[in-house]
C-alpha cells in the first residue's frame, strides 16, 4: 500500500509544527498557550468593570458587553505575551535551552498529530461513507483515528450542557413542561 495524500499531509504538517516548536522552544511554546487563557480569564473575570465606560458609545448591552470583554482580552494577551516572552527568552539562552528546543520538537509533532488527527475527525463525520482511496487507504489513517477516538473518549456526552453547568452552575437545567397545555376554544 502506498503512501497517500492523507500520509503526506501528515508528513508535512508534523514536520513543519515540530519545526516552528523547536526554533520557538518549550518553555515559549506552553507560555504562550498560558498567555491565552491568562487573556481569556481576565475577559471573563474583569468586563464587568470595562463594560460601564463602553455603554454611552453602545447603545445594545450585549455588544457593549463583548466589546469590553474583547477590550480587557487584547490588553491582557498584550501584556501577559510580553511578560512571557522574556521568561522564554530567558529559559532559552540558559543551559537548559538545547533541552527546551528538543521538548518543543517533540511538543510540535504531537500538535501536528493532534491537529491532523482533528481535521480527520471532521472529515469523517462529513463524509462518512464513500471516503477517497486517499483517505481511506492511508497508512497512518490507524493512527489518527486511534488519537480521533480518545479524544472523542474525553468529550462529554452533552458538551453544550456541560460547558453552560460550569459557567452558571447555580442555573436550573431546563425549564419543565407544562402539566397541561391551555387549548384555545
Amino acid at each position: 500500500m502506498p503512501i497517500t495524500i492523507l500520509d503526506g499531509i501528515l508528513i508535512v504538517f508534523t514536520l513543519v509544527s515540530a519545526i516552528l516548536a523547536m526554533v520557538r522552544g518549550f518553555s515559549r511554546e506552553v507560555l504562550s498557550i498560558a498567555s491565552w487563557v491568562a487573556a481569556a480569564a481576565a475577559a471573563f473575570f474583569f468586563y464587568p468593570l470595562v463594560t460601564p465606560f463602553l455603554t454611552p458609545y453602545i447603545d445594545n448591552p450585549k455588544i457593549a458587553m463583548a466589546g469590553a470583554a474583547a477590550v480587557v482580552f487584547f490588553i491582557a494577551l498584550i501584556i501577559v505575551t510580553i511578560i512571557t516572552m522574556k521568561i522564554a527568552d530567558f529559559i532559552i539562552d540558559s543551559r537548559v535551552g538545547a533541552l527546551d528546543r528538543t521538548l518543543g520538537f517533540l511538543y510540535g509533532a504531537a500538535r501536528g498529530i493532534l491537529v491532523v488527527a482533528v481535521g480527520l475527525l471532521f472529515f469523517n463525520w462529513l463524509v462518512a461513507s464513500n471516503q477517497p482511496g486517499w483517505v481511506a487507504n492511508a497508512k497512518s489513517r490507524p493512527l489518527l483515528d486511534a488519537v480521533g477516538q480518545k479524544l472523542q473518549n474525553l468529550m462529554p456526552d452533552d458538551p453544550e450542557n456541560s460547558i453552560l453547568k460550569r459557567l452558571k452552575p447555580d442555573a436550573e437545567e431546563e425549564a419543565e413542561p407544562a402539566e397541561e397545555t391551555p387549548t384555545k376554544s
